[in-house]
């Protein structure tokens, strides 16, 4: 169980860096953009890391305060969650 939950994590993370990663080319090219909304569910399913990280490699959502708070917090929150699971 503990391998499935570090394994779920780790997929999600690699969802939310190439989320932030797709919307930022989309935003250049001035392409449909990934909704905000879309960005934080994925960050609330498990992807709080890689957005986070995403977010500082592509600079994009730095300049949004919800994001640049919330992102962190989520990988603190998640962090400490999984540690507590996983024991």
């Amino acid at each position: 169980m503990d391998t499935l939950i570090i394994l779920f994590y780790l997929i999600m993370t690699a969802v939310g860096f190439m989320s932030m990663r797709n919307d930022k080319k989309r935003a250049q090219k001035n392409e449909y953009r990934i909704s905000e909304k879309t960005l934080w569910t994925i960050a609330f399913l498990g992807g709080a890391l890689g957005s986070w990280v995403g977010m500082s490699f592509y600079r994009h959502k730095t300049r949004h305060t919800s994001f640049r708070i919330g992102m962190p917090f989520l990988v603190i929150l998640y962090s400490g969650l999984i540690i507590w699971v996983t024991g």
